[in-house]
């Protein structure tokens, strides 16, 4: 028998690609098998260890869906049509240049996603920059992350979210988890926790009793918002019970004084009082971090989407500091970074604030070696912007964005008041939104892009750890549609900028944010798509060709100029709007297992709409039977500025005070409608995670 070769193209094609998940930070490997319709297989990686999520294994399910956008579409009397790409960038850069014209640069916005990737992350800000002019960009990473990042550049002069390989943990014997729920967010991570767990070690602070909480020695339920407080109370206990490093605090840290000043005033019963944690159980907190050989003290969105946000990740930071935890080798602090490219998304441009490396915006050297990179002037790049909340607020008022451009986002969604935004938004003369799908914001759209999703592109991520990762085409996108690189270079081009200031390729795009980001804090000038694909394990700073990365930061100095840690003189001060008799209970927000974000793409993949496919509330059944409600039935959840349909779900461990919605879904079920805009001084977070509500029971006439 004769045996024909096939050709290496075919078998390359055939081999399976290595890559990583598209959703959250944990960002797993897995392997792409097949062709045309591609098969997801776990892959040994060291955030995941072989193992994937509901969504990751159901991650290929949205590249053939039906769901898929293949064509521009642009708003024709009402109604979004089919249009050649031609049309639709020439229509967007026309109306772009008349709109400058008229009301000058910073009437046009963009706003881009933490779940881009590295280089289009990169080249948005350029873009706003560079081709636009305009100061007004920013992020849904402001909604994300913003708090950990400030919180951590104040103690340690740099904000990684893990400042170690996460592989560390598996030689924890004490872990305090605060406001995490990673059992259902990223499962795999669960398993890291597992040595501290069997050692009786894990801790987790959650308002609610999770599925996380459920695998914990030890749960503190505290009222929302009141975390600073519990903070404070387990400082308080450390002091008091002789657990204080000194020896650390006098050859690390500097400010601790200032800090005790304000925690000396919260011992433990008092703190009861005001969370609702006993003061033996915030007694046994300090004596189990203290008496452990390895110890962790975690965060996530549940204390940092707060008005006091930045000042609760503090006092957080002051307990691990006090105990002598960050910058040792087999314990720390460290914040779990949200979305798939929340890092990376946050130090490459687009934040109102940032230019790339991590450098602000307003440094004159900062300002002077990126525009150097882009071969523009200094003086021509515009100051920092409004932040996520405030631009999408401003949009269409007297002084604000007339244009939007939205890359990565639903923000109609996921955005807090979502109601005023969705109304802003109608305001504007121009909205343009890039996506997958039809979500709720593009469907509100007067031009709508198909852009590429994760399989089928180049591009690099930055995990929780702060590993730049290369996630790999697999497959040809449909048929009509581009990549944002793409995209924003077509734009560019119309609006006057040389062809080759705009790269489509991810390589080429990367190889420049080398160049600008070299020498910043986030300094990935020693990175490159070589080493990448060799599988070299590269943790930023890797400043300069050659150097190894970085996987452990602060084990000999901390990034201030005195390498010194600081401590903060945080005050507790409660939540931004507090209950009271016409709303009595506190609503906060959180996500499920089978929902990932504002739920665009999970709620068009089967599997996992047909496990949640409607949003709930949570409540303590007391709670439900005073409100008239029962398991099940539909109930009216009402704030001061607006009001969702859920589905009652009675749950025993609620809070009596509290109630919970998921903010994965659209329309009437947005949680989002609830929720409260006041915003942290210094991160600019909005208070996601607590509001004043009430609860009643649904008119059914």
């Amino acid at each position: 028998m004769t045996v024909t070769a096939e050709p290496a193209e075919l078998l390359t094609r055939r081999t399976p690609v290595q890559t990583h998940c598209p959703y959250c930070a944990l960002q797993c490997g897995m392997s792409l098998h097949g062709e045309e319709r591609l098969t997801v297989e776990p892959r040994e990686f060291p955030t995941n260890a072989g193992g994937l999520c509901q969504k990751g294994w159901t991650s290929a399910a949205l590249l053939d869906s039906p769901a898929r956008l293949t064509s521009p579409l642009i708003r024709v009397r009402g109604e979004l049509r089919p249009a050649g790409w031609d049309a639709a960038l020439d229509l967007i850069a026309n109306r772009l240049v008349e709109l400058r014209h008229r009301h000058g640069a910073d009437s046009v916005a963009v706003f881009g996603g933490g779940g881009l990737t590295n280089e289009k992350a990169y080249l948005l800000g350029k873009f706003a920059r560079v081709a636009l002019g305009t100061s007004q960009i920013d992020y849904n990473g402001r909604f994300c992350m913003s708090s950990a990042a400030a919180a951590g550049n104040r103690a340690f002069g740099l904000d990684r979210g893990l400042p170690f390989p996460l592989t560390d943990l598996a030689d924890a014997d004490a872990v305090l988890l605060v406001g995490a729920n990673p059992a259902e967010t990223m499962p795999p991570f669960t398993q890291h926790l597992r040595a501290a767990a069997d050692a009786g070690g894990l801790i987790v602070v959650d308002p609610r009793r999770t599925p996380t909480a459920e695998q914990a020695s030890l749960h503190l339920a505290p009222a929302p918002g009141t975390d600073l407080a519990l903070a404070l109370g387990i400082l308080h206990a450390v002091v008091a019970d002789g657990h204080l490093d000194q020896s650390y605090l006098d050859e690390r840290t500097r400010g601790f004084g200032e800090a005790w000043r304000i925690a000396a005033a919260w011992w433990p019963e008092r703190v009861e009082r005001v969370t609702g944690v006993s003061a033996a159980d915030q007694r046994r907190v300090a004596a189990k971090l203290a008496g452990a050989k390895n110890a962790y003290v975690l965060t996530a969105r549940g204390t940092e989407q707060h008005a006091g946000g930045t000042d609760m990740v503090s006092g957080w930071i002051n307990l691990a500091l006090a105990l002598g935890l960050p910058g040792r080798a087999g314990s720390g602090f460290g914040c779990l970074t949200g979305q798939g490219n929340g890092q990376g998304g946050r130090e490459h441009g687009q934040k109102a604030d940032q230019l790339p490396g991590y450098r602000k915006i307003d440094d004159s050297a900062a300002r002077e070696h990126v525009a150097g990179v882009w071969g523009v002037p200094p003086e021509s790049l515009p100051g920092p912007g409004r932040s996520a909340y405030e631009l999408l607020d401003a949009l269409g008022t007297e002084g604000g964005p007339k244009a939007l451009l939205v890359f990565g986002s639903n923000v109609v969604v996921s955005a807090p008041r979502s109601a005023r935004v969705a109304e802003r938004l109608s305001s504007l003369d121009l909205l343009v939104v890039a996506d997958l799908v039809l979500s709720e914001t593009s469907a509100a759209a007067d031009v709508v892009l198909p852009v590429t999703q994760w399989a089928e592109e180049d591009g690099t991520m930055t995990n929780l750890e702060g590993r730049v990762l290369l996630r790999r085409k697999a497959i040809e996108p449909p048929p009509g549609v581009r990549t944002d690189l793409e995209v924003l270079s077509g734009l560019a081009e119309r609006l006057g900028q040389p062809g080759d200031r705009f790269p489509v390729h991810a390589e080429t795009v990367f190889t420049e944010l080398r160049a600008a980001s070299a020498g910043g804090i986030a300094d990935y000038s020693g990175i490159d798509y070589d080493r990448l694909r060799a599988g070299e394990a590269l943790y930023w700073p890797a400043p300069g060709p050659g150097h190894p990365g970085t996987p452990r930061v602060f084990l000999d100095r901390f990034a201030h100029p005195d390498g010194l840690a600081r401590f903060a003189a945080v005050e507790h001060t409660g939540p931004a709007e507090p209950p009271d008799p016409e709303y009595p209970l506190l609503a906060t927000t959180g996500r499920v297992l089978q929902h990932y974000q504002s739920g665009a793409q999970t709620r068009l993949v089967a599997e996992l709409n047909d496990a949640v496919p409607e949003v709930f509330v949570e409540v303590h059944p007391d709670t439900a039977a005073r409100a008239g409600l029962a398991d099940g039935e539909q109930a009216l959840v009402a704030s001061r500025r607006g009001e969702t349909v859920a589905l009652v779900r009675c749950v025993e461990s609620m809070r009596p005070d509290t109630v919970f919605l998921p903010f994965h879904f659209g329309g009437a079920g947005r949680a989002n409608l609830l929720t409260n805009p006041a915003l942290d001084p210094s991160s600019r977070m909005p208070e996601f995670k607590v509001c004043a509500a009430r609860l009643s029971k649904k008119d059914e006439s």
